[in-house]
């Protein structure tokens, strides 16, 4: 099979395409013919050598990638013969191996994908719809909510303003460039707003009147989150999920200090009562069509490319990469 392998850890020109063995599922293990898997920040990261939130590095020579999407086409021992076949997508957990025509994990990590969900799309909500779901549970939307999304064009800021939005809040969706805040908008984002313009917080207090902000959603760090957190209202909440602004290897847990702040990490897997519970609700979210994930799509041979936009801020919604 043709996969994607990492021998020394550095830029993205480490990335390179080989011709590697198949491999076979062992016990409980299920085999998939991957049509499309996912790109995360973290693999960047990874990729330069910061462990991030992760134990340790992967060893080397690796096969980046946790999360694919295919169809079952060889099963390991003691697995259920009726997955054979079937269209599946599955978070591989913390074994890589998802950058490649063919992926191994455990059968019960398999999830079927529903008939109107596509490859890509169930990509995007195993991983990103999850986590998404995940930070949204711990505030109530309502009609009285004001809920500021940095990164909005981004995978999770993308469903958050759809989720804020669907709750009945008013959405202020920040994004870099008239591309990204055309985005925003389409998403249902009350006010869509370019943050690298001047006095860009100015703008938002201006289109709310007066209304303070409720909930600013911070995946982002830095300047921008500080500026955002500025629009809440005594009562805010501020809702830390990553720190981009400083890259996934930088290792700090938050970096602004802000009204009820949270900082979010394995409490909204325990809240939501365990991984497979997100995994499962974000799949029927995007079956409903509740939530819709924005996709960029690059070739397998492109991971190099695909890792580039993905720092450089040049992609829309989740990264993903199709053999």
């Amino acid at each position: 099979m043709r996969a994607i392998r990492l021998h020394t850890f550095g830029p993205a020109e480490n990335l390179v395409l080989e011709e590697v063995p198949d491999p076979a599922p062992g016990p409980g293990q299920a085999r998939i013919a991957v049509h499309a898997a996912g790109v995360h920040l973290l693999d960047t990261a990874l990729r330069e050598g910061h462990r991030g939130p992760l134990p340790e590095l992967p060893s080397l020579p690796t096969v980046p990638g946790r999360e694919v999407a295919g169809v079952v086409d060889a099963l390991g021992d003691g697995v259920d013969p009726l997955w054979l076949g079937r269209r599946v997508v599955a978070h591989l957990g913390p074994v890589p191996g998802g950058y490649a025509e063919l992926a191994v994990t455990a059968a019960e990590r398999l999830h079927d994908i529903p008939q109107n969900v596509d490859f890509a799309a169930a990509v995007a909500m195993i991983g990103t719809g999850r986590t998404a779901l995940g930070i949204a549970q711990f505030t109530e939307l309502g009609p009285d909510s004001v809920v500021v999304v940095p990164a909005a064009a981004g995978g999770i800021g993308t469903l958050l303003v759809q989720y804020a939005r669907n709750a009945g809040a008013v959405v202020i969706g920040l994004a870099g460039g008239a591309r990204k805040t055309a985005h925003v908008r389409a998403q249902g984002a009350d006010l869509a707003v370019d943050y690298t313009g001047p006095d860009w917080p100015a703008k938002v207090r201006a289109h709310l009147g007066g209304r303070p902000a409720t909930v600013v959603y911070d995946g982002v760090g830095g300047k921008v989150a500080r500026e955002a957190v500025g629009l809440l209202g005594p009562d805010g909440r501020h809702l830390v999920f990553g720190w981009s602004a400083e890259g996934v290897g930088h290792g700090r847990g938050h970096l602004v200090e802000g009204l009820s702040e949270s900082v979010l990490g394995s409490a909204m897997l325990q809240k939501a009562g365990g991984l497979r519970a997100l995994e499962l609700r974000a799949l029927d979210e995007a079956a409903q069509g509740r939530l819709r994930p924005a996709v960029t799509r690059f070739p397998l041979a492109e991971a190099a490319a695909a890792h580039r936009a993905l720092q450089n801020r040049g992609t829309i919604g989740k990264v993903v990469l199709e053999p």
